[in-house]
């Protein structure tokens, strides 16, 4: 039996008024989580250990409370949360190897531009294949510098927060780092408007409308990211997944669901071209090689 003397009124009131609105607020927060669906999140209440609960019930008055609330605040939201990148949980089986990337200083140089904070989801679930929509013709050494005036086009001109792929490839399978936030994180990139949550962009370098060859070593490099990528989560490329839309302009309303293939093209969620029929025409291409590259049969 947990006996005590209540303080004062006098000297508590005002305190404890302040805390019960704290203690509401926690309660109430809902909304829209890391992969675009809404609800409510778990109890906070429930997620606080029973031990805690128990010792919390026994000690007096307005401590009690206010441990209680600060308790329910430390398991909620940790320091920092919303500024740390959240990695993907690690799959049991069927992980690709990371294929090598270049990171995106070797192309960024220094026309970088101010961003704000990176975004993150808490996994990646699909991947939408991309074409840049410019010349074929270049010398793979030339790659960089290509990257770095698509950067700018779209970062500088259109002022979005930064290139808008998470990866791009070019004709001789060279793999290189698009948006900033790490290469193993769930960063939210700018590439297939209404499904950019919990996606990977992959942008193949060049124009592959119908009838243009699409080079084997850059198909093989989109199929090592998206077996990588999706394997740390245990997702088979040819499998169905079911995305929320968080943008009406995209081929589903703001909030309806869509399904489509793990490796998917733009044109699947987007009135657009892209990637061009001629690299569409490689998907299935692509899925079966990352799962082989999973050791799926």
């Amino acid at each position: 039996m947990c006996a005590h003397r209540p303080p004062p009124p006098h000297r508590a009131h005002g305190a404890l008024r302040e805390v019960r609105a704290r203690w509401r607020r926690v309660l109430r927060r809902t909304g829209p989580d890391a992969d675009g669906d809404t609800g409510p999140r778990p109890s906070v209440l429930a997620r606080i250990p029973r031990p805690a609960r128990v010792a919390l019930a026994c000690v007096p008055g307005l401590v009690a409370v206010t441990g209680l609330v600060l308790c329910a605040v430390g398991v909620d939201r940790t320091p920092g949360e919303a500024k740390r990148p959240v990695a993907a949980r690690a799959a049991v089986g069927h992980q690709a190897a990371r294929p090598p990337i270049v990171p995106r200083e070797r192309w960024l140089a220094d026309a970088a531009y101010t961003r704000p904070p990176t975004r993150y989801a808490g996994r990646v679930t699909a991947v939408f294949v991309h074409h840049t929509d410019s010349p074929n013709g270049y010398d793979c050494s030339d790659a960089p510098k290509i990257i770095r005036y698509l950067y700018a086009g779209q970062a500088g001109v259109r002022h979005w927060d930064d290139i808008g792929y998470n990866f791009l490839v070019d004709r001789c399978g060279t793999i290189y780092e698009g948006r900033a936030g790490g290469i193993d994180r769930a960063v939210v990139g700018a590439h297939t408007q209404g499904f950019n949550v919990g996606t990977a962009g992959i942008a193949a370098i060049g124009t592959f409308t119908a009838g243009v060859p699409v080079p084997k070593a850059m198909t093989d490099a989109i199929a090592a990211v998206a077996a990588w990528k999706l394997g740390l989560v245990g997702i088979d490329p040819r499998a169905p997944v079911r995305l929320v839309s968080t943008n009406s302009l995209s081929k589903y309303p703001a909030g309806t669901r869509g399904t489509f293939t793990a490796v998917s093209g733009h044109t699947d969620g987007y009135w657009t071209a892209c990637p061009g029929a001629a690299l569409m025409a490689r998907l299935p291409e692509i899925r079966e090689h990352a799962a082989h590259l999973q050791g799926r049969r």
